[in-house]
């Protein structure tokens, strides 16, 4: 599928950093025109500046009433044909230790946020003629990893979400997409948590290795996509023999055990 990206007008969450700067670089460089959208107002504005082309910035947090206001208004004044949702937390720790604020606010940013964007986006998208959503998952979306319960829950549903949608709007001109990457080398991840990869064998991903499989996504008008193997093995192998995959996890449970300690260290310093 050819996508003239010089005619698109991307709005991305999360562009301050990790898989949206990424994204946004991505973009920028094909010829899109980007929204960028963030907590991060500084960031963005760096972002903004070094970005080849004409972009704007709407600083705002979207999982609040005022912030989700503020981007929906941004995208009435300049409408968008692309909406990229990467913005993402994460919250790493025995279930039961973690506060329920944390994991709340966690369902917000990766799920809720996402899911209200795109309703209340949805006119304007609907509008624009052809459109896209790409809805950044991750392979936690497919299986459920030891002490990261309240991200595979976030990632599950978003995962669900997307795929409703899929189905449901397959004869509109808004087509969706569900990306889910590995481990990536960004902010979401203490040093704590890439030493824990390196233990277990999990290979991590430069952003930018989602950024450019996001265009081959699209490019190829591919519903879903998988980042890297044997994640991807992992995925399918779990959603049809799901025994095997909790033997080969529980033997990995102390390694990721003994991390964990390093883990609480680095959010407590």
């Amino acid at each position: 599928m050819t996508i003239e990206w010089q005619q698109q007008v991307c709005l991305i969450t999360g562009a301050s950093g990790g898989i949206g700067e990424a994204i946004a670089r991505k973009l920028a460089g094909l010829g899109a025109s980007l929204i960028l959208t963030g907590r991060n107002g500084a960031k963005l504005s760096e972002l903004l500046e070094s970005l080849p082309g004409r972009h704007m910035v709407a600083c705002a947090d979207i999982t609040t009433a005022e912030g989700l206001d503020k981007v929906v208004a941004v995208c009435h004044e300049h409408p968008p044909t692309m909406l990229i949702n990467s913005a993402g937390i994460n919250e790493i720790g025995n279930f039961s230790a973690i506060p329920m604020a944390r994991i709340e606010a966690l369902l917000a940013t990766n799920l809720t946020a996402p899911i209200a964007l795109i309703q209340r986006l949805l006119p304007v998208l609907q509008r624009a003629g052809k459109s896209y959503v790409v809805n950044v998952g991750s392979t936690f979306g497919s299986i459920g990893f030891p002490c990261h319960a309240a991200y595979c829950a976030s990632k599950f549903g978003l995962r669900g979400f997307t795929e409703s949608l899929i189905r449901e709007y397959a004869h509109s001109s808004v087509n969706f997409y569900y990306l889910a990457p590995r481990a990536t080398q960004t902010a979401i991840n203490s040093d704590a948590v890439v030493s824990m990869n390196q233990a277990l064998g999990n290979q991590m991903d430069p952003p930018e290795r989602v950024a450019d499989a996001l265009v081959a996504q699209l490019e190829g008008n591919k519903s879903r996509w998988f980042i890297g193997f044997p994640e991807r093995l992992f995925a399918r192998i779990n959603g049809v023999f799901p025994a095997i995959v909790d033997r080969a996890l529980i033997k990995k449970l102390p390694v990721i055990q003994r991390f964990l300690t390093s883990v609480t260290k680095e959010k407590l310093s």
